[in-house]
């Protein structure tokens, strides 16, 4: 089947947060994140993230099945723990839009979706009157024991569209992860202006 990928926004956006869950919990359970996911957690995640003014979630979907989802909202709506380093860095907050999770399915990747996730995403962000993305990544020593000897970062990609690591910019975000062990991770922002 063809995939299609299409921003979904407003009332619609509780519709698709019990896939977007799914995906987060199964996608982000692979290196770098290493995340033990939660479905509680991310039902509560989830609910918040589309009560926000803005809010874009992009749905790559093979027929009806949902494969991989993108979101993105205003900063100004999220968690003060997003904002804080990018205010520090003097970004304009309020100009600023995040663009969070980017989750597909393995066997989907390569075929363009990603690309297709940050055009809608930047789409949003300018109608939305934004100048600047940011999101974030998750830093992995180049020795972690759980990198797959096949693993390839998306910092290509990335510098690709634009963006660009925000030099000594990061956040610092807990989490449970697979097999135990570290609850605290580190994570860079990549900016790019409009």
């Amino acid at each position: 089947m063809t995939v299609t990928v299409a921003p979904v926004t407003g009332g619609a956006l509780v519709e698709v947060l019990p896939a977007l869950a799914r995906l987060r919990i199964a996608v982000f359970r692979d290196f770098p994140y290493l995340y033990d996911g939660d479905p509680a957690y991310e039902a509560a995640y989830l609910a918040d993230f589309a009560a926000a003014a803005g809010a874009v979630i992009v749905v790559a979907r093979d027929g009806s099945e949902i494969v991989g989802a993108a979101t993105a909202a205003p900063l100004a709506t999220q968690d003060t723990a997003w904002r804080a380093p990018l205010a520090a860095a003097g970004f304009d907050i309020a100009r600023t839009f995040h663009f969070g999770e980017s989750v597909l399915r393995g066997e989907y990747r390569g075929r363009g979706i990603g690309h297709a996730f940050f055009d809608h995403r930047e789409a949003q962000a300018r109608t939305c009157g934004a100048t600047a993305a940011a999101f974030c990544s998750v830093i992995r020593a180049a020795d972690h024991p759980a990198r797959p000897a096949d693993h390839r970062p998306l910092d290509t990609f990335w510098h690709g569209r634009g963006y660009a690591p925000l030099a000594g910019v990061t956040a610092w975000f807990d989490w449970k992860t697979v097999g135990g062990g570290e609850e605290r991770h580190e994570l860079q922002y990549w900016t790019r202006a409009f």
